[in-house]
């Protein structure tokens, strides 16, 4: 417990310090609440490139801790508003952490995020541990973009919290910043609606799901995309005037290049330039080429080394619209999720496959279609351009990874504008309900066209309850696996091959720390038989390995002898013949990334 909280800190603080020195320095006084998706992004970037220096980590954990020292310092005499920002948003940030926190609550013990819905936090722990030894590893010869691990390396090696923790805390961190960053749109709000809705948008429905499923990489790619759009709306609004008020969306871009390569730009790309083409049509001149090019520049500099292994991320395996495009999917899942309501706590169920008749999602999907489409409409009549240009470069995302892509990466487009439409249908009736324009000041005078008119704020209460709840389900179905991880057990597949293997595991680590699947995909490729450690005689007939924790000096059955040792684990290889044929199901890699409903 005390290394994920410790770790989700040290994250915020460093996002918060860090992002708004950066706002400041291009000539925002004011405290910014776009300050921590920058401050992240900056995060993301420094700590890759410093990862491979000497101390593989120390060094990315000393810089960052000097430069938010600097950032403190630099902001001390010259931040406006702290202290608002402080009243403001610690209710947000305590509400989106006691959610957060649901996932650990429920299942008792901190651990692995999402094990049994998604194993892919095996590949991402190998990686981190490889950075952290000074080593290659697979996701770092096909370019994957390694940003967040570099941050989580940096986290152990500043804080000792270790990798498991790290990633955890990392992953709440996020969960944390999401709520705060979209406060950027509600300003002007009484406090509890704007809380309200800053969370709902922050921690909607997908998101809270993905979260649950420990899918870093998604959600923080759906809080810069977030961040991109109301910082272009920011540039017309507090911002504009400011030479540098481009730079901190540039930065966003950064962020999104080393946290999902050369895709996170896409729909920050999209959203800049529908944007451009929707004020140029309006008649507007949003952008000086000056103050563009300055922009262009920052995001330049910092991202073209890594242009080599965007081009190598290009031909990973996820791309391919012949290969296995599931994932740890069923099938293609809903675009409506992205409405916010869905009573699931798996969002891969189809309707009614759950504990909610079919008809509660039909009805919470219209009833948010509904809401969209006033949205919609609402946006273009008060030309909030920024976030129509979003929603569009969503949209357009999504339709090409539905038609050229694979189930996998739809859902994760479907994902990533979930903040965005639920901003879409928050913004328009909180501003309607108060009358006042979200992001208005609170000495700005009601607008004329507000009101309390009953109809909206009945829709606003029910939307934020049922979005509310359905988030909460996500987060509370979520499954925790082991507090601990070695890569040895991924290390023995080269050696026990397709098997068969039995590994003899604790009880604890098979009943209360989802086990089973962990084991099974560390081992994915060959026929794998798991058991409590005590509770088999003898090992199932045509078994040849064995792997078991403790000594070496006394196998856990009689004729076997020690093939490897990779602490804390011991491969026994049996020394007589074995049968043809064994009981233990191959493992593959497409069941294995399945994994079970839960």
């Amino acid at each position: 417990m005390i290394g994920t909280y410790a770790a989700a800190v040290a994250v915020c603080l460093a996002a918060l310090a860090l992002g708004q020195a950066a706002v400041s320095l291009c000539g925002g006084r004011r405290w910014s609440w776009l300050a921590p998706p920058v401050g992240l992004a900056l995060l993301c970037a420094l700590c890759w490139g410093t990862v491979r220096l000497p101390g593989h980590g120390v060094i990315s954990a000393i810089l960052v801790a000097v430069l938010v020292v600097l950032a403190v310092a630099y902001l001390a005499r010259r931040l406006e508003g702290g202290g608002d920002a402080l009243r403001e948003g610690w209710p947000v940030a305590l509400a989106a952490l006691v959610a957060a926190s649901l996932p650990f609550a429920a299942e008792g013990h901190f651990g692995i995020l999402g094990t049994s819905f998604n194993p892919d936090m095996s590949q991402h722990l190998l990686a981190a541990d490889r950075l952290a030894e000074g080593h290659g590893s697979e996701l770092l010869r096909q370019g994957y973009p390694l940003g967040p691990h570099a941050v989580v390396v940096a986290l152990d090696k500043g804080l000792g919290v270790g990798l498991v923790h790290g990633f955890s805390g990392l992953t709440l961190a996020v969960a944390v910043l999401a709520p705060l960053t979209a406060l950027a749109a509600f300003r002007g709000l009484p406090w509890f609606a704007r809380s309200a809705a800053a969370l709902v948008v922050g921690l909607a429905y997908l998101v809270a799901a993905y979260y649950a499923q420990g899918a870093f990489k998604e959600t923080i790619e759906a809080l810069f995309v977030l961040a991109f759009a109301l910082a272009v709306r920011e540039s017309t609004r507090g911002w504009a005037g400011l030479p540098l008020r481009f730079v901190p969306a540039a930065l966003l871009g950064v962020g999104a290049v080393y946290v999902y390569s050369f895709p996170g730009l896409l729909w920050l790309a999209g959203t800049a330039v529908v944007w451009l083409l929707v004020e140029l049509a309006l008649g507007r001149r949003p952008v000086e080429w000056r103050s563009a090019g300055l922009a262009l520049l920052v995001f330049a500099i910092p991202v073209a080394p890594e242009i080599g292994r965007m081009v190598d991320f290009h031909s990973f395996e996820t791309f391919d619209p012949h290969g296995p495009g599931l994932g740890n999917l069923f099938g293609q899942i809903s675009p409506f999720e992205a409405l916010g309501i869905w009573p699931s706590g798996d969002f891969r169920l189809a309707p009614g496959a759950g504990a909610v008749p079919a008809v509660g999602y039909y009805l919470g999907a219209a009833f948010g279609v509904v809401l969209l489409g006033y949205g919609l409409w609402w946006c273009w009549r008060r030309r909030e351009t920024a976030v129509l240009a979003a929603l569009i470069a969503c949209a357009v995302a999504y339709v090409a990874a539905r038609v050229g892509g694979t189930p996998y990466t739809a859902a994760k487009a479907i994902e990533i504008a979930a903040p965005l439409v639920a901003l879409a249908i928050v913004l328009p009736l909180a501003s309607e309900i108060f009358g006042r324009e979200g992001g208005e000041d609170a000495a700005t005078p009601p607008s004329p066209q507000g009101g309390w008119g009953l109809g909206k704020a009945a829709a606003a209460i029910v939307f934020v309850l049922a979005a509310g709840v359905c988030s909460l389900l996500a987060l509370a179905n979520a499954p925790i696996g082991p507090s601990s991880y070695s890569p040895a057990l991924t290390g023995f597949r080269a050696d026990v091959g397709e098997g068969p293997t039995l590994v003899l595991a604790s009880h604890q680590l098979l009943a209360d720390e989802q086990g089973t699947p962990y084991i099974s995909w560390e081992l994915r490729g060959g026929r794998v038989c798991i058991a409590a450690d005590g509770e088999l005689e003898a090992p199932p007939h045509g078994v040849r390995y064995v792997v078991s924790e403790g000594s070496q000096r006394e196998p856990p059955f009689p004729g076997l002898r020690v093939k490897r040792v990779a602490k804390p684990y011991v491969l026994w290889e049996a020394t007589g013949p074995v049968a043809a044929e064994s009981p233990c199901p191959l493992i593959a890699v497409r069941q294995a990334r399945q994994g079970p409903a839960r």
